[in-house]
């Protein structure tokens, strides 16, 4: 039940991760900044809210513990996204420049452009899909490698 718990709270975490991430990369997109680097800056301002509220809430140091160390776990935490950043990013290049997932959006942008937002054209509404479903494979990933790595109490074995 205690992993479920802490799962659920990593989750919670990853929300408001996703949010800065998404919103940085939206913004950014928006204003033509080329989609990578978008997600790039976006995953480094994420993974700094995952680092803090995933030390502070979700894998809690025991008050016996002795302390970790601040820097290693931050970098532990950078390491440990950046796997996931990786196959994120690799995914995105697919599902944006392989499948043009933008070809299957245009009656949607269409809709978007009906009601006032021509902005949310296909190409935009297609790298920004492309990267919530990368989510779907990075979530857990980032969880179990965070888990049982970055934040991993040696003397408990987690």
């Amino acid at each position: 039940m205690k992993n479920l718990w802490q799962f659920i709270k990593f989750g919670i975490v990853g929300v408001s991760n996703t949010l800065i991430s998404e919103a940085v990369y939206c913004v950014l997109v928006y204003f033509d900044v080329p989609y990578l680097l978008a997600y790039f800056i976006g995953f480094l301002l994420s993974v700094l809210n995952a680092y803090y509220w995933s030390n502070k809430y979700v894998f809690k140091e025991d008050p016996g513990q002795g302390g970790r160390v601040w820097w290693k776990v931050l970098l532990k935490t950078y390491v440990a996204y950046f796997w996931g950043f990786l196959v994120s990013s690799a995914l995105l290049v697919f599902w944006v420049d392989i499948v043009r997932l933008s070809r299957y959006l245009g009656g949607l942008a269409e809709i978007f452009a009906n009601y006032g937002f021509s902005q949310f054209d296909a190409g935009f509404l297609g790298e920004v899909l492309a990267a919530g479903i990368n989510m779907l494979i990075t979530v857990p990933m980032n969880y179990f490698v965070n888990k049982f790595w970055a934040y991993k109490d040696p003397k408990k074995g987690n």
